[in-house]
């Protein structure tokens, strides 16, 4: 650690690790978009004001593909199919073959990165780390690939997409993910901090995986409820809660 992030008061912390979606990029304004325009395209009964229950929908998941894949249990294919046709079931779209889900997925894309773009406070945050002498990288449950595509689209290209699904053939909350985005960063477990918008796959498996665990629960922008216990629970394993980025340089001061 450098000189000027001693001075800081930074000693017990030598890197930071960032999640990428709805942390650093704004990935629920994102699907917004994208999902306004599968729905002008496969949903066009469904009134404008219901496009709010088409997104909650969406980012919740409740069947779990993602996190199957995440698990690498289902292709990342079949879980964004598996996702489109449930979607379709509970707002009136049509059954959607592998043929026909190819065409929805290319709308899908489309509108999906035509919405990426970062989070007011990503930059300021990732120019106060890496000012204060911290080495700084995403790891995330997307291909790395793909992630680094966004990034650079959203001007956060310049922080490294260290591991992704395909890294590791797992995600979060897989405590080897982790240790591998440590192990690339350069830094020990124990000495670095993780932030993400996920208090379970994010901030406590960081926790469980020897890391120091921050939960980044912006306003609004949980996926689903959470409960005081969970949360409470989750804080009394060392998990630490920020509600914004532009919060991350105070806490890591303090660590």
């Amino acid at each position: 650690m450098s000189a000027q992030a001693d001075s800081m008061g930074l000693r017990a912390v030598d890197g930071v690790l960032l999640d990428v979606d709805d942390t650093l990029v704004d990935t629920r304004g994102a699907f917004e978009h994208a999902l306004a325009q599968v729905a002008r395209a496969y949903l066009p009964d469904l009134p404008d004001t219901r496009l709010g229950e088409v997104l909650a929908a969406w980012r919740a998941d409740v069947s779990g593909h993602y996190r199957r894949y995440t698990r690498g249990e289902i292709g990342y294919v079949e879980q964004r199919r598996e996702r489109a046709n449930e979607l379709h079931e509970a707002f009136g779209g049509p059954v959607l073959d592998e043929a026909a889900f190819r065409a929805w997925d290319e709308v899908f894309e489309q509108g999906f990165a035509a919405g990426w773009t970062a989070h007011p406070d990503a930059s300021g945050a990732i120019d106060a780390l890496t000012g204060a002498g911290l080495a700084v990288g995403a790891l995330t449950n997307a291909a790395v690939g793909y992630q680094t595509q966004k990034m650079t689209a959203t001007g956060l290209g310049h922080v490294p997409v260290l591991v992704g699904m395909d890294t590791l053939g797992v995600g979060k909350p897989a405590p080897q993910v982790f240790l591998e985005g440590c192990r690339r960063l350069g830094t020990d477990p124990g000495r670095t901090v993780y932030v993400g918008d996920e208090l379970d796959i994010d901030a406590l498996a960081a926790v469980q995986a020897g890391l120091v665990g921050v939960w980044l629960d912006r306003p609004g922008g949980r996926r689903h409820v959470i409960g005081d216990e969970e949360i409470e629970g989750a804080v009394q394993a060392g998990v630490r809660v920020i509600g914004s980025l532009g919060q991350l340089v105070g806490l890591v001061r303090t660590v």
